[in-house]
């Protein structure tokens, strides 16, 4: 049987999106969410879990090394690439 619109409207009436819960952080005050740990200092019920500084040290880290391989890789090219005359150079030809 067809169910009328009224009929669907009220069967999802409770599909709408719910706001998420945030607690605040013990230690650094910052919200995060429930039964999560804190993005910002890694702790969860109190306890430090993630060591988030060591982790950012080494995603910054990685990132330094990754720009000085772009960096070397561009010399290197400008390196095997023949160079342009100047104009000089071709009227004294």
């Amino acid at each position: 049987m067809r169910h009328t619109r009224a009929h669907t409207a009220n069967r999802r009436s409770h599909h709408a999106l719910k706001e998420a819960r945030l607690s605040k952080c013990e230690k650094c005050s910052a919200m995060h969410l429930r039964h999560r740990m804190c993005a910002q200092c890694g702790s969860y019920r109190g306890k430090e879990v993630v060591d988030v500084t060591a982790k950012f040290e080494k995603k910054m880290e990685k990132r330094k090394e990754k720009k000085n391989m772009l960096g070397m890789g561009e010399q290197k090219e400008e390196k095997d690439t023949p160079k342009k005359l100047d104009a000089e150079a071709l009227s004294d030809k």
